[in-house]
């Protein structure tokens, strides 16, 4: 805390004010990845002052809060302590820890969300938001593997998997890792211009900023290595069929497995049985399409293994909360 006031510029007024909130067990590579691309944005060359960004820790009090490594932050503040910002990003981590986030904490996020300061959620730190009640109704980014029980503690917001993060407005959600440094720097070149905004990408050995729509992975690749023979070989048999989805029971027998077998390995690892696995690659390949291609929306359905678009249009708006042809109309009028 003294190293960053004595290397601060308050006489400047910073074009972005950053708050963060730490949940019990959070972490480091979301909270390191945002605030870094942050403090290089913030300042000339790497003097890592507080020029034209600025950021605090905040918490219900000054105890550290331990990460997933077991590796410590101290607020800088409390909430009653707490000043104006422009944005509060909360840093999430471990599930098992969710129900150790204080009362005190969902208070402050409402109160400021009142006030007009934009809500950020990294990790899990979009369970967090849920909790608030202030995700109903919105779509919110969240990791595959959290899905279940994302879906099931929060009936009401609309999960999205393999975006790298998800903008509502005054509320945004990324599922962490290395895509908090683009929603970082996307709201950093807002703030603050493109040159500036990607400033911090070159230090910190990053290619290019991607845009939300890109994937790092493929969808189910985590399933490739899990270390079940019988997923792994479906899960590749799936990638190569997604226009020409067949049966479980054809499936099983190309592995030399029985549909019994197959369907438990996967409910074991996939939370899903295969054919549910089977058509969520298709939709997500199908989104992939309509975001990156002129086909038509008939042609989609087919291409993905869909019998006709109105079946696929069905299957899609349960998946993603919207028909093909809205998605698809909404989004290009963002990028605009």
């Amino acid at each position: 805390m003294d190293f960053l006031t004595s290397h601060s510029a308050s006489d400047i007024e910073p074009d972005v004010r950053f708050a963060f909130v730490l949940t019990p067990a959070f972490t480091l590579l979301p909270l390191a990845g945002f605030a870094d691309a942050v403090r290089h944005s913030s300042d000339e060359a790497d003097r890592s002052r507080q020029v034209f960004c600025h950021w605090e820790v905040l918490g219900h009090d000054l105890n550290p809060v331990p990460s997933s490594t077991g590796m410590a932050v101290r607020p800088w503040k409390t909430f009653e302590e707490a000043g104006d910002y422009d944005y509060i990003v909360v840093v999430g981590g471990l599930l098992d820890y969710l129900n150790d986030i204080p009362p005190q904490t969902y208070d402050f996020l409402r109160e400021h969300h009142s006030r007009g300061t934009k809500l950020v959620g990294l990790c899990t730190g979009s369970f967090a938001l849920a909790r608030t009640g202030l995700l109903n109704g919105r779509r919110a980014a969240i990791h595959a593997h959290h899905r279940p029980e994302f879906v099931e503690m929060f009936p009401k917001v609309i999960p999205v998997e393999n975006e790298l993060y998800v903008s509502e407005g005054d509320i945004l959600t990324c599922p962490g890792g290395t895509a908090a440094i683009d929603l970082a720097v996307e709201i950093l070149i807002e703030h603050c211009g493109r040159s500036r905004g990607m400033k911090g990408l070159t230090a910190l050995v990053v290619d290019e900023h991607r845009s939300a729509h890109e994937v790092g992975r493929l969808p189910y690749q985590d399933l490739e290595e899990c270390g079940n023979w019988r997923v792994e070989q479906a899960v590749k048999i799936m990638r190569q069929k997604l226009r020409e989805p067949d049966t479980t029971e054809h499936l099983a027998e190309m592995l030399g497995s029985t549909v019994r077998q197959l369907n438990r390995v996967f409910l074991q690892h996939a939370n899903s049985t295969p054919q549910e696995v089977w058509r969520d690659m298709r939709l997500q390949h199908a989104r992939w399409r309509l975001m990156n291609s002129k086909r038509t929306i008939t042609q989609i359905s087919y291409e993905c293994g869909f019998s006709d678009s109105s079946h696929f249009s069905r299957w899609f708006k349960t998946k993603f909360g919207e028909t093909p042809r809205r998605y698809r109309d909404s989004r290009l009028a963002k990028q605009r």
